[in-house]
């Protein structure tokens, strides 16, 4: 007798986990602050290194922005497989929703889809942008090492076909940025390629930005979760500006990267608004939540790990000729920035 009522106890315990409305939260005040908190932290983060490299009386080191793009390219990594894909797997494995999301691993597919999906159109986009040049008397590099060719990892630096003995690879990519930065330029080809390849990395992140301010707003950890989210969007911040401030765009189109900054600084605190107004019926680990989260983390998941390897990594290492020309301290740099990067965001996976 008292065996079943154990087991009918754990069965409406599960009910309630499953299905039932979450209840009122404890630290709320704590909670509303974290708005605005997550919001100085995300924004500063990304806008900093946009408007640093705009800024004239602001003279940050070439090696300061070099740090910010390697570390945040492996930031973007490690959200990809430690805090998106990870999740996803979870989330549509929940003992909350239907068995038949366990009969195959969703997740992974639709990871593997997104990743696809975004090939192709990056594919149809660079096709369509190299006829544009083409009509116009242009020529593309094919690997994106043009000013600004690629929007994802920025300009790589320029070398010149014949430069001279005593003129440096260093010299030769900056003089052509700043040649190609004084002369008068609109919206073209080349622009439009940059901002599909921005506006697809700053989708993946803002998805998940969104679907983690939620889970802050209602979770039951909240202390550990906001300090180590505090961090988490700063650094993914770090990543997104470093990316957002090399994009070589027309002078009256410099708004573009300050206003993706800006997007992305307030998704994190939108979720979590969102949130606490929903907070007495949401309840994240519902059949419909895990869902909805489960495939949008899985889809983001997909966009990142595109970005991430071939966008960021080949690009920046393997098809980059000033990499490959660059001392083996430039190149031991560029790959410690990056796996401390990668690695201070999967020790954040520890605890979100």
């Amino acid at each position: 007798m008292d065996a079943d009522h154990d087991q009918s106890l754990d069965g409406a315990v599960e009910l309630d986990h499953c299905s039932g409305h979450a209840v009122e939260h404890d630290y709320m005040n704590l909670r509303i602050a974290a708005i605005f908190i997550i919001l100085i932290g995300a924004t500063g983060g990304a806008l900093f290194p946009v408007l640093a490299r705009k800024s004239k009386w602001l003279h940050v080191p070439k090696s300061v922005f070099d740090f910010a793009k390697y570390f945040g390219s492996g930031v973007i990594i490690a959200t990809a497989f430690i805090h998106l894909l990870a999740p996803a797997l979870e989330a549509l494995g929940s003992e909350c929703i239907s068995e038949k999301w366990g009969d195959y691993p969703y997740a992974l597919g639709l990871c593997m889809v997104s990743i696809f999906a975004l090939f192709i159109v990056e594919l149809v986009a660079f096709r369509w942008g190299t006829a544009k040049l083409a009509h116009i008397g242009k020529t593309h590099d094919s690997h994106g090492h043009g000013v600004g060719a690629h929007a994802a990892h920025g300009p790589e630096g320029i070398i010149d076909t014949a430069p001279s003995k005593e003129k440096s690879v260093e010299e030769s990519s900056k003089s052509d940025i700043e040649s190609a930065a004084a002369s008068p330029r609109t919206w073209s080809a080349d622009t439009t390629t940059q901002v599909i390849g921005i506006a697809i990395l700053e989708f993946g992140v803002v998805l998940h930005s969104i679907l983690i301010g939620l889970t802050l707003a209602v979770d039951e950890e909240f202390k550990i979760l906001f300090v180590v989210l505090v961090f988490h969007q700063t650094f993914e911040g770090l990543g997104i500006g470093s990316r957002l401030a090399y994009m070589d765009l027309a002078k009256k189109y410099n708004w573009i990267p300050i206003a993706a900054a800006i997007l992305y600084g307030i998704t994190t605190p939108l979720g979590i608004a969102v949130g606490l107004g929903v907070r007495s019926t949401y309840n994240p680990e519902s059949a419909t939540a895990s869902i909805v989260s489960g495939v949008l983390d899985a889809i983001s998941a997909g966009i990142l790990v595109y970005t991430g390897l071939v966008e960021l990594l080949a690009h920046e290492f393997l098809f980059n000729k000033e990499m490959m020309a660059a001392s083996n301290w430039k190149l031991t740099y560029a790959v410690g920035s990056m796996m401390l990067g990668a690695g201070l965001m999967a020790l954040l996976g520890r605890w979100a």
